[in-house]
């Protein structure tokens, strides 16, 4: 694979503007998912009012009184939403230097007992503010448009497989589990670089991460080495998880990433949205052409030599109990027994 300096840059657009240039961007997406797993997406109709919406209910809610933070924070919601005091998130194994606010598709909870699998726990409500009651209508909003585009870049990146358009709606068409967090990074910096996140690969299927203008922190790692990702102004930083990944064999590449907190005396605003498909899911095994299968490099070592496993629920739970043992001690002490 050749040098990389930054990340390639794709016009969403593109794929309503004929069929010629919705080949090429199926093309071009799947070349970068392949080879890099990151871009910035550029082009995608969100309009800026929303954006600007979004950043400033994030700003407001951190700047509230820590007692009105604390009131909607994590240890209450044993489906893991709400919010997480700074240091109180694990990734490889060390501090997450951030706070922020996990908030989900809202569901009825799910009753456990005999037969019902674990993950589905993690349905249920999520933890809103009472100081900030528009913060529930902006973030739907959010939800709703980047659910749209994430699913139009999975329907593309099928397409582009030698796949059929469809092969991923039934497991995110009656009960997709997207993910929004609203992270704030403190600046922790001062030079030398201090964890915001550890290095890790998404868990999911594909994430849309939007960061503040000006801003950097995120790193990429290309044939090992780290590649600054800064704010590209208009654009989405794109990925793919270790369930697509799983879909194609390692044909497309769920990519190691971190992190770094900004500079003391200063903070980033970040809103990362997972795209995951329903808790009871298996990724359908996509029948790629050969001429792609042949390039398919099988699966990534997680960092922690977890494997990945088939059911997205079985991952996303896994997940949590590592990185929150808060809550897993308040509310699911018995899943440590297993």
């Amino acid at each position: 694979m050749p040098s990389l300096d930054s990340l390639p840059v794709l016009d969403f657009s593109r794929l309503n503007a004929g069929p010629e240039e919705a080949t090429a961007f199926r093309n071009e997406l799947r070349d970068a998912m392949h080879e890099v797993g990151f871009l910035y997406l550029a082009g995608h109709g969100i309009p800026q009012e929303l954006t600007d919406s979004m950043l400033d209910i994030s700003r407001r809610f951190f700047e509230l009184p820590e007692d009105l933070k604390l009131a909607v924070e994590n240890v209450h919601s044993p489906q893991f939403r709400g919010y997480t005091r700074i240091g109180g998130e694990l990734t490889d194994n060390a501090i997450d230097w951030r706070e922020q606010i996990d908030i989900g598709v809202e569901r009825d909870t799910v009753e456990a007992g005999d037969g019902v699998a674990d993950y589905w726990r993690l349905e249920g409500p999520n933890l809103w503010p009472e100081a900030l009651p528009e913060m529930r209508t902006v973030v739907s909003e959010w939800t709703e448009r980047l659910s749209a585009i994430s699913l139009d870049l999975l329907r593309a990146l099928a397409v582009s497989l030698g796949a059929p358009e469809d092969t991923f709606d039934a497991a995110f068409a009656s009960r997709a589990f997207p993910v929004l967090k609203i992270v704030r990074y403190p600046g922790e910096s001062n030079p030398d670089p201090v964890q915001g996140v550890g290095s890790h690969r998404d868990g999911g299927v594909i994430t849309l991460l939007l960061v503040e203008p000006d801003k950097g922190g995120l790193q990429v790692e290309y044939q090992g080495k780290w590649i600054d990702a800064p704010q590209v102004p208009g654009t989405f930083v794109v990925n793919i998880g270790e369930m697509l990944e799983l879909a194609t064999n390692g044909y497309l590449k769920a990519t190691l990433h971190r992190v770094i907190s900004p500079l003391r005396g200063t903070d980033r605003i970040s809103l990362p949205f997972f795209y995951n498909p329903a808790l009871d899911a298996t990724m359908p095994q996509l029948a790629v052409s050969p001429e792609f299968q042949s390039k398919a490099r099988g699966l990534s070592v997680d960092p922690t030599n977890s494997p990945i496993l088939e059911t997205y629920g079985d991952n996303a739970l896994r997940y949590r109990l590592r990185a929150h043992p808060n809550v897993v001690e308040e509310h699911h002490a018995d899943l440590l027994a297993k």
